[in-house]
């Protein structure tokens, strides 16, 4: 068998059009396409087929478990050589660790709820499903290596359970930098699409899960400044009743964010937590500020003043408000744009792929079917 045919599998779970995890997934598909290897996908009825470069093996399951138990039935290595989970599952080659480690999440979140919201949490399935799935995998072996997207996600996972650090690989996200260029040249038709006048200074929240991506305290934030200016673009999906304010303007779940990076200002995401926010990367990929927490994975690229801000807590409304005013000054902005344009190509989508290439393709179960045998299960 050579490299050519060598067939790669990736696992995730359901689909959401605008999902962080679905983007990266399409987007790496296609780069291992490029680079003349196969690609099979596992995962439920709600993937549609034209999403998908690849062959699709469908998983009638709902929940978490439910479809980590199916997909053992499936025995995902009689269709490829190696298995790449983007989800919690019982057992997989490489566990890229995309959506963070969730006790970290829930005690980040914990610490944030109200008490009577922490009791009901305790006693959620859906989070005892995944907290099980993630010792499996993490814990006790499940996972041959794992991928972090970011240092935090990383010693997380070695802090947690115990995991050697050695078996995990940092690979930060990759985005395709040259689909966001050249936004600067774009803001005054993308402006004027928006109904901004020149001297508005947008601020754009992107995200779904509002409550994680903490879009209150983004909205608190631009109210505390009491600045005519400001103005709020949120897109995403979410329940908007919650969030309702004259500085806000939301825009749904958008296919296409790059008008709205276009038009912006800064972008705010006082996450709770975010492993690595693809939508900050995609952000300084379009030369903006990127004002965000340390619970955001790809604050580790930010240099504070240079790249953006960088706040401890989410809820810090003061050290928040202290970096939109910092901003808000043009001149400041202008002097930030060429250095994050400049920045940002060093996560471009192609170097990201060959990363994640050389470690997969020195993996015993890849070396294993370049050379005429197929892994045995």
């Amino acid at each position: 068998m050579t490299q050519e045919n060598l067939k790669i599998g990736f696992v995730r779970r359901g689909f959401s059009p605008s999902g962080g995890a679905e983007i990266y997934l399409r987007r790496l598909a296609h780069g291992v396409l490029a680079a003349g290897y196969e690609v099979v996908l596992f995962t439920t009825a709600a993937w549609p087929e034209t999403e998908w470069p690849g062959k699709i093996h469908r998983i009638a399951a709902s929940g978490p478990v439910e479809f980590a138990d199916e997909l053992e039935r499936v025995n995902p290595r009689s269709h490829c050589h190696l298995l790449i989970s983007l989800e919690r599952v019982w057992h997989c080659d490489f566990f890229r660790a995309g959506d963070g480690v969730h006790r970290a999440w829930l005690e980040r979140r914990a610490r944030f709820d109200a008490p009577l919201r922490k009791f009901a949490r305790a006693f959620s399935r859906k989070h005892e499903e995944i907290l099980r799935l993630e010792k499996a995998l993490l814990g006790n072996g499940g996972a041959g290596r794992i991928i972090a997207n970011s240092a935090m996600v990383r010693d997380e996972i070695v802090n947690y359970y115990g995991f050697p650090g050695e078996a995990i690989d940092l690979i930060r996200n990759g985005i395709r930098v040259s689909e966001f260029g050249p936004a600067p040249l774009k803001r005054a038709a993308a402006r004027s699409q928006l109904h901004l006048a020149e001297t508005d200074i947008a601020v754009l929240f992107l995200g779904s899960g509002w409550e994680r991506k903490g879009l209150r305290f983004a909205i608190a934030t631009v109210e505390s400044l009491r600045d005519d200016r400001l103005r709020l673009l949120v897109a995403g999906r979410g329940n908007q009743g919650r969030f309702r304010s004259r500085k806000v303007h939301f825009f749904g779940e958008v296919g296409d964010v790059r008008p709205l990076l276009s038009a912006a200002d800064i972008f705010l995401l006082p996450t709770l937590y975010d492993p690595f926010s693809n939508a900050s990367l995609e952000a300084m990929a379009a030369g903006l500020p990127v004002v965000t927490t340390r619970a955001n994975g790809c604050s580790e690229i930010i240099e504070e003043k240079i790249h953006g801000s960088i706040v401890d807590r989410a809820d810090n409304i003061v050290a928040l408000a202290a970096a939109l005013r910092f901003w808000s000054d043009e001149s400041r902005r202008k002097k930030a744009q060429l250095i994050l344009l400049e920045h940002a190509t060093q996560f471009d989508l192609s170097r990201h792929i060959a990363q994640t290439l050389e470690i997969v393709l020195s993996y015993p179960a890849a070396a294993a079917s370049t050379s005429g045998k197929m892994r045995k299960t």
